[in-house]
């Protein structure tokens, strides 16, 4: 183990070595090695902190001699020794996982700082002003990262001598009144953990690497990594690196700045700094900063190098980059770059215009986009015509808008979010620890910060909206509200928030269907190009069917007929239907039925004109349709105790009968599906000939129509035989009574394990499949869907027993199985069996590409996931090459 090599030097890393060095490890050492002007530093490995648990928290044998010897080159490179009082070596300390996580885990600065080495730092930078600073943030960063104080008590220090000074801003603080800052940290180290601040450089330096691996597993980190599945095992690994000041004086800074716009995507440099600040003054939004494009009247120079940087960097790294920066004494360093978070639309245009710029390949702008966060464009935003009570306005930090109460805490959010409730986050400004709280709440509103704080980004990650720096309102975190321009918001009070424009209005909102940009057109066109996959969609009615073909669906996949049979107007005939006594009865229900069932399905067919439509045949029991036992009970009893009508009582106790009569233990294996039509015959060949009719008059008007009848719940090919005669009869007798030809096919569900077992003996009645795996999901693994979501699922997937939700993520070892066995089986016996899949999987992108990857025609989604499925199924071709 001791030969291992644990420690890197930056020449020795590349970009490519990510996993190894972690992302900001192996890009500081991509731009050392072409050449840009980057401090040097070392990276100690993912490996070395996996290890690290591996050996209960200890450092692996030989990785402190190799960190000591790596050290010794960067004092002989720069010339500065590690505790040397007349002429120390600074360094920070960094995390870096191979998979960004924004803000996760730990930083400290100015590590190398003592009572003597801040001596020499002050002789010479000629500031002791300036040396008692860098002392301060060290000591409480230290304190705080490695010794566990908390950060408040630090600051109460900080604010009680601002107060005493009579200053506003830190930077505004003497060299004498930093001092007595730093001797005041000094005793709270000591008090808080029994023994004064280690003074010995390399002490400090082992503790801070111990703090970067131990905070892998901090809460935050672990919430952040289960919110963008990231696994545990990549570890992190950890950057020291000779400290850069940009709080030198006026001719240094620091600052943060995207190659493009991250919120819109336009091909501009977009950030922000401030002069005579370090790095943390930036993301942690405690000064406000200015836009970098003020840089260009302050330090013309250093702007021109770095807009020139930030041209090369993204041409090398061919994507938008996120760099962080600091101006020492008006010389450029460049502290980091990495492919930079961004917003779905801005993640749209950027990929497309990167195609059209010659920087990507087609293939690699689909690849850029995530499916999932199309979600947010595909969803709404404010009325442009709304009137609007504009309250405060902020920074727009992230697009997209939300209404929601006001609540001031991220456990209570967390809470509420969880309950259903809709909140607004709102926060003086976001730390890590706030993740929990931001990931349920609807929006973020902070009242300090700029575009690049944690809140910002963090949002934009996310994809929710957030407004940034609303400097107007005033927290009071005692009384739970904030005042704002003389009124008083309280929690619990409605709020919305526009991250599109900074905008906060007071109550909700009232919103407008999304508009597709022609980026969004275009990328869904090339997706279309390059997949091989149909994607069709689920809609019941005509309007779901015209949005559905409106974002681009090939079809229809699924057309739930018992959805219209729940329209007031028809539910009476239904119960009618379900009740009657004798076949005459059943019959007279059916005939009024018929003429409502023949529109619904004219409607959809006329909309999906040229294109397949699956009409699903009754699946739920029988029960669904008829009132609620209880609620029954209820009324007769009232009835009874108020001298209600006898005739309607007996009315009612007859209904109870029935319904009491009807009543299954377990509906979702009971008597519903194909079970139905086996014992009434009849409701199936009415829903048939419905079609047929619709069919029939589409043809003689002449459209195109494509009729798939589908049949439920089959687990035996002879209840497959024995409907499609049926509706084939139906069909013949349309034909025969209207003189129309017309062409249809006959399939059905595969959704129970014995149907998926038994696929090549059903592929011998069945035109086609369509998995509907809501069901297959529950009746393989033997969860009610209802009951396991609400009481012990999130336990399993906490737990890490099952990865995801199954309902949410198509089970591929266990669902995936069968689903792979009865494609197999299907096309043994017809090899062009079309089959696809209807359940809600056909949204979902890992589900997409496993449906692509076992050779299914098509998934069928609901409308608004139509545009994610076409770039799931693009991504999953491209991947499978």
């Amino acid at each position: 183990m001791a030969s291992s090599k644990w420690v890197y030097s930056f020449e020795e890393g590349r970009a490519d070595m990510k996993n190894l060095l972690g992302g900001k490890g192996a890009n500081l050492a991509e731009m050392t090695n072409i050449g840009l002007p980057v401090p040097p530093g070392i990276v100690i490995t993912t490996d070395a902190c996996n290890q690290f648990y591996v050996e209960n928290r200890q450092f692996p044998p030989g990785m402190e001699d190799q960190v000591r010897d790596k050290i010794k080159t960067l004092e002989e490179k720069i010339g500065k020794r590690f505790g040397d009082p007349d002429n120390p070596l600074l360094v920070s300390v960094r995390s870096g996982a191979p998979i960004s996580m924004p803000g996760m885990m730990d930083t400290v600065l100015n590590l190398g700082l003592n009572d003597e080495t801040v001596k020499g730092l002050a002789r010479a930078a000629g500031d002791e002003r300036f040396a008692m600073d860098c002392y301060r943030r060290f000591l409480n960063m230290f304190g705080d990262v490695v010794l566990g104080i908390e950060h408040v008590k630090f600051e109460r220090i900080l604010e009680t001598q601002k107060d005493l000074a009579n200053v506003q801003y830190d930077n505004q603080l003497t060299a004498e009144q930093w001092k007595v800052v730093v001797e005041e940290y000094k005793k709270l180290i000591e008090r808080e953990t029994g023994s004064p601040f280690s003074q010995e450089p390399m002490e400090q330096l082992f503790k801070s690497i111990y703090a970067v691996f131990n905070s892998w597993n901090n809460d935050r980190a672990i919430v952040y990594r289960k919110v963008n599945k990231i696994p545990d095992s990549l570890g992190t690994a950890v950057n020291v690196q000779v400290m850069v000041f940009g709080n030198l004086g006026d001719d240094c800074g620091t600052g943060v700045a995207f190659t493009r716009n991250p919120s819109t995507g336009v091909n501009e440099l977009y950030g922000e700094y401030l002069i005579n600040a370090q790095g943390e003054d930036v993301v942690a939004g405690i000064r406000t900063p200015q836009p970098i494009a003020t840089l260009k009247d302050e330090m013309p120079g250093v702007y021109k190098q770095f807009a020139d940087t930030c041209v090369l960097l993204e041409k090398h790294y061919r994507n938008m980059q996120d760099i962080e920066f600091t101006i020492e004494r008006g010389k450029l360093c460049m502290l980091q770059t990495r492919n930079g978070k961004r917003t779905a639309q801005a993640a749209i245009k950027i990929a497309v215009d990167m195609v059209n710029e010659g920087l990507i390949t087609k293939e690699e702008a689909v690849l850029r986009v995530e499916p999932a966060h199309l979600d947010h464009l595909l969803h709404r935003r404010i009325d442009p015509d709304a009137r609007l009570e504009v309250i405060a306005r902020g920074l727009p930090a992230s697009p997209g808008a939300a209404s929601g109460q006001v609540v001031f805490d991220a456990d209570e959010a967390e809470k509420m979010g969880q309950d259903g409730q809709k909140v607004i986050l709102v926060r003086t400004e976001t730390t890590p620890d706030d993740i929990h709280g931001i990931v349920q709440a609807q929006g973020i509103l902070t009242s300090r910060g700029g575009m690049t704080s944690h809140a910002a980004v963090v949002a934009r990650g996310m994809g929710k909206p957030c407004v940034c720096g609303c400097e107007a309102i005033r927290i009071d975190y005692i009384n739970q509200e904030f005042f704002v321009n003389g009124m008083t918001v309280k929690k619990g009070d409605i709020v919305s928030i526009d991250g599109a424009t900074g905008q906060v209005m007071l109550g909700e909102v009232p919103m407008i269907d999304p508009e597709l940009s022609g980026e969004f057109q275009q990328l869904l066109a090339w997706a279309d190009e390059i997949r091989t996959l149909g994607v069709r969609a689920n809609a019941d009615t005509p309007h779901d069917a015209a949005k559905a073909r409106e974002f681009g669906a090939e079809g229809i996949g699924l057309t739930r007929t018992e959805h219209m049979f729940m329209a007031q107007d028809r539910l009476p005939i239904v119960q009618q239907m379900i009740l009657a006594d004798t076949d005459e009865e059943r019959d007279k229900a059916l005939a009024k039925l018929l003429p409502m069932q023949e529109e619904d399905f004219y409607g959809i067919l006329k909309a999906m004109e040229s294109l397949p439509v699956t009409i699903r045949l009754l699946d739920p029991p029988l029960h669904e349709f008829l009132p609620n036992a209880e609620e029954l009970m209820v009324e007769i009893t009232t009835l009874r105790l108020t001298g209600g009508d006898v005739g309607e009582i007996k009315q009612r106790e007859e209904l109870l009968k029935k319904v009491r009569a009807l009543a299954e233990l377990n509906p979702m294996l009971g008597h519903r599906g194909c079970r139905l039509g086996i014992t009434f015959p009849a409701v199936y060949a009415m829903q048939a000939r419905a079609v047929f009719q619709a069919v029939a008059r589409l043809v003689r008007e002449g459209c195109r129509v494509i009729p798939e009848v589908e049949i439920p719940l089959i687990i035996d090919i002879n209840e497959l035989s024995f409907l499609r005669t049926i509706v084939e009869q139906m069909a013949a007798d349309v034909m025969k009574e209207t003189g129309v030809q017309f062409e249809y096919t006959v399939g059905t569900m595969i959704e129970v394990p014995r149907a998926a077992l038994l696929a090549d003996e059903v592929a011998g009645a069945a035109d086609f499949f369509s998995f509907g795996t809501n069901d297959l999901t529950q009746t393989t693994l033997g969860f009610s869907r209802d009951d396991a979501e609400g009481k012990f699922l999130q336990d399993y997937v906490s737990k890490k027993i099952l990865k995801e939700n199954p309902f949410v993520v198509l089970d591929r070892n266990g669902v995936g199985k069968l689903m792979q066995t009865a494609v197999q089986l299907g096309r043994s016996v017809k090899p062009d069996l079309l089959i696809g899949i209807c359940g809600e999987h056909g949204g979902e992108p890992s589900s997409v590409e496993f449906c692509h990857l076992i050779g299914l025609d098509y998934v069928s989604c609901s409308p608004f996931r139509v545009p994610i499925a076409r770039l799931a199924a693009a991504q999953a071709a491209v991947k499978a090459k």
